[in-house]
């Protein structure tokens, strides 16, 4: 089935696509902290601390149409923690639920020796029933639970850090 997909690394011109795909999971309350949805300008630092060999940036694409994306994030921002990436898997609603997921997450793992990293954390909202299994699926395990530090809408919903070892 993912033969048919394509992972490369995202261009600036792949942002409009990437931002769509950011905003559509935020009515839904489960993925992102966000409330409102982003601009392209608004994200355009977030896209800038990408590099290929080192905090990575990708897009997922399937017959010329970008279906999901995958990013690597410094943790902590500070050089001893430069091992350490967070990573995070946005996937357009019409690709979701096809196990996408798994193999993009099957995908980060073995690109972390390449890329330096040794430990891969996750940030999910407790709430997330999907995501957590998804990556516990792997071997994440829960590293932290921080009750109550978000409120979507008037709920308050606890953060979860799932951490994983790569040897």
């Amino acid at each position: 089935m993912y033969e048919n997909f394509t992972i490369r690394n995202a261009d600036k011109k792949d942002m409009p696509v990437i931002v769509d795909i950011y905003n559509s999971t935020i009515a839904g309350r489960m993925v992102t902290a966000d409330l409102e949805p982003v601009t392209v300008e608004s994200r355009m630092q977030w896209y800038n601390d990408h590099t290929p060999t080192f905090r990575p940036l990708w897009v997922v694409e399937t017959n010329g149409q970008i279906c999901a994306w995958v990013s690597f994030q410094s943790f902590y921002g500070r050089p001893a923690y430069n091992a350490t990436a967070e990573i995070s898997i946005y996937i357009h609603h019409d690709f979701r639920g096809k196990k996408l997921g798994k193999f993009l997450i099957q995908k980060a793992i073995d690109e972390c020796p390449r890329l330096g990293i040794k430990t891969l954390l996750g940030f999910i909202f407790g709430h997330n029933e999907p995501s957590v299994k998804l990556f516990e699926s792997f071997g994440f395990e829960k590293w932290a639970h921080l009750p109550n530090v978000a409120e979507l809408d008037g709920v308050e919903r606890d953060l979860l850090i799932l951490g994983k070892r790569i040897y």
